[in-house]
Formats: structure tokens, C-alpha cells, sequence
């Protein structure tokens, strides 16, 4: 008899005691720490995937980078490819860190959280280098200058050549662009609309006075023989630099600008640049 209560107990506590293990299985999470048990934690050689951009990038195997559409930086070929100078600066990075290119078209009113959010990684298409940009974000080296201009039709040109003249105009700017940010300075009246190719048409077609885009789009897309032959620029308003954006304290900044230095010695930027129209505005990557 005793023999079977102490058979019955000792299975009456090994039930307990597996019961016990089970609901601790059950209630911990991968993010819960481990129990102190005094004996120190085994130290890792690797840094965590989250304190290193690039080794994320490489783990996922892309690099996406995001736009808008703007000639001739980002655009799209005839068979929907990207291009541009910024489009293939992208991809020769993205392959330097042996992943492939994706290009996300984005509000770029919403930039940061799209590069906070790890939606993008990181903003790639003319962008310049403003105080929002080095307060959210990190930030190249800039690797090409340009201007915030005005676009107005050329039959009324004449009138608009200086910034006093601007006053009463209708402006369309991109939402969360420098040319909205010049338009803010300059005290103009204007509606943000999604993109600086939307501002264009919006003074094609009347239903602006005037536009504020980026001088490199504005010679690739205004003017004789371009899609915008009726339109042309006056007033330069800012000059700036271009960067690209990556997440703040982001090493990819570091690697990005280490290949800015290969691309500029090997001829490869100022190839690119003459391709597609800016060599003049190439800042030189000592």
C-alpha cells in the first residue's frame, strides 16, 4: 500500500512539474529576456541585424530606394523601366552590395516616415539636402548642385524675371519639396500637388500661372523639342545641393559615399551625367 502512494505521488508531482514547464512555454515571447539564472550571458561577435543597414539590405537582398517620377533623375523607358541618372547611381550601388534595385514611388511629403518605417531604404531621386533632411535623416556627401526655378508659360516670360514681379502669380509646387519650401520663403501663393512633373502640366494647362520645380528637370522637360515646348524658366530662387537619404545613423550613408568615390574616379558619374544632361552640375567625389 504505501508502495502505491508513493508511486501515485511522485506522478501526481511529475505531472505538476511538466504542467508547470508547459504554461511557461506558453506565456513567453520571442522578445521576453531569459530568466537570471547569475550566470552571465554568452557575448555575441555579431551586431544586432537593426544597428547595421547594410547587413539588413544584404539579409533581404534589396535595396529599395524611393522616388518620384522626375526626369532626368527618375523616370520611366518605354517598357516601364527606371532610368535616369539617379535610377542607375541606384542600381550600380545596389550591386556593389550584391542585391537588386527596387524603386518605390512615394508621396515625398511623406519621405521620413517612409525611411523610418523601413518602407524605403533609402531616398534617392534629387533630393535636397535641407535642414528637415539632416534633422530626420542622414545625408551624403552632395554629389551634384542645382536651383529651385520658376516655370511660366513663354508667351508671358518677359513679365516674370524677377521675384518682386511673382507676387500676384498661382503657383503648383510638390508637396514637401524644396520648391514648396522656396515658395514658403518667397511668400507666393500656391496648392501642393504630387509631384514637380503634376506642377508642369498644371501650367501647361492653365490651371496654375506658374510652377517651382528643380532646374536639372527643368532643362531635360521644358522648352524646344521637350514635352513642354510652350513653357520655359525665369527666376532662380534657391540654389541647393542633392544628396541621397538614408535612416538616421545609418551606415549605408558610409558605404554610399564610398562608392560616389570609386563611381567619380573610374569615370562612371561623369559618363552618366553626360548621358543624361547635368555634367555641369556634378559636384567632384575627392
Amino acid at each position: 500500500m504505501m508502495k502505491r502512494r508513493l508511486t501515485a505521488l511522485a506522478l501526481a508531482l511529475g505531472l505538476t512539474l511538466s504542467l508547470a514547464a508547459c504554461g511557461g512555454g506558453t506565456t513567453g515571447t520571442a522578445d521576453s529576456p531569459a530568466p537570471n539564472t547569475g550566470d552571465p550571458a554568452p557575448a555575441s561577435s555579431a551586431p544586432a541585424a537593426e544597428e547595421s543597414d547594410v547587413a539588413y539590405i544584404k539579409e533581404k537582398g534589396t535595396l529599395v530606394v524611393g522616388i518620384t517620377e522626375f526626369a532626368p533623375m527618375d523616370y520611366q523607358d518605354e517598357n516601364g523601366e527606371w532610368i535616369g541618372f539617379d535610377a542607375d547611381m541606384a542600381r550600380l550601388v545596389a550591386d556593389a552590395l550584391g542585391v537588386e534595385v527596387e524603386f518605390s514611388l512615394i508621396e515625398w511629403g511623406s519621405k521620413l516616415m517612409e525611411l523610418d518605417s523601413k518602407t524605403v531604404d533609402c531616398l534617392w531621386n534629387g533630393m535636397t539636402i535641407t535642414d528637415e533632411i539632416t534633422g530626420g535623416a542622414s545625408a551624403t556627401v552632395p554629389y551634384a548642385v542645382n536651383a529651385q526655378v520658376v516655370v511660366v508659360k513663354s508667351d508671358v516670360a518677359e513679365d516674370y524675371q524677377t521675384a518682386e514681379s511673382l507676387a500676384d502669380l498661382n503657383f503648383a509646387v510638390e508637396t514637401g519639396s524644396a520648391g514648396e519650401a522656396a515658395a514658403q520663403e518667397a511668400g507666393l501663393t500656391y496648392v501642393g500637388v504630387s509631384d514637380q512633373a503634376t506642377a508642369l502640366m498644371e501650367v501647361s494647362s492653365n490651371t496654375a500661372d506658374a510652377c517651382i520645380v528643380d532646374l536639372l528637370m527643368a532643362g531635360a522637360m521644358i522648352g524646344e523639342g521637350t514635352s513642354y515646348p510652350d513653357l520655359t524658366f525665369t527666376v532662380r530662387l534657391t540654389e541647393e545641393d542633392y544628396g541621397v537619404g538614408c535612416r538616421k545613423g545609418s551606415d549605408l550613408t558610409d558605404f554610399i559615399n564610398e562608392q560616389f568615390k570609386i563611381l567619380y574616379a573610374d569615370g562612371t558619374i561623369m559618363e552618366l551625367a553626360e548621358q543624361y544632361g547635368i555634367a555641369e552640375n556634378i559636384v567632384p567625389q575627392e
